[in-house]
């Protein structure tokens, strides 16, 4: 347990991945969508969808040409249950979640770049 959550924890460091994280809350997506709002590389922003991949916050999967993410949210569920052992975290509420990354990240929601490479 202690490696994936090592695993996530990193994922979510970055704020290029966390955004990413809130793209997917509204839907699956193509690898080129997600990329579109940043101004990286694909292979830049494919490195981030790997990470978040290993660490299984999202799962890639190849649709004919297109390989399309998808949020997976029962990966945060140890993070929740290792963060409730402080007494002080409630457990991963993802609409409470969405909102947080909606206030920390608005022009992502909006569709904005966030970070670049």
């Amino acid at each position: 347990m202690t490696k994936d959550l090592d695993q996530v924890f990193a994922a979510l460091a970055d704020p290029t991945r966390r955004a990413i994280l809130a793209m997917l809350l509204e839907d699956d997506m193509a690898v080129t969508d997600v990329a579109e709002p940043f101004e990286m590389s694909l292979v830049a922003i494919s490195k981030h969808l790997g990470v978040l991949t290993a660490a299984g916050l999202i799962s890639q999967e190849k649709r004919g040409r297109v390989k399309w993410c998808k949020l997976e949210p029962d990966a945060l569920r140890d993070a929740s249950i290792w963060m409730q052992g402080f007494g002080q975290f409630e457990p991963v509420n993802l609409e409470a979640f969405e909102r947080f990354l909606e206030s920390e990240l608005p022009d992502v929601v909006e569709g904005a770049a966030p970070h670049a490479e």
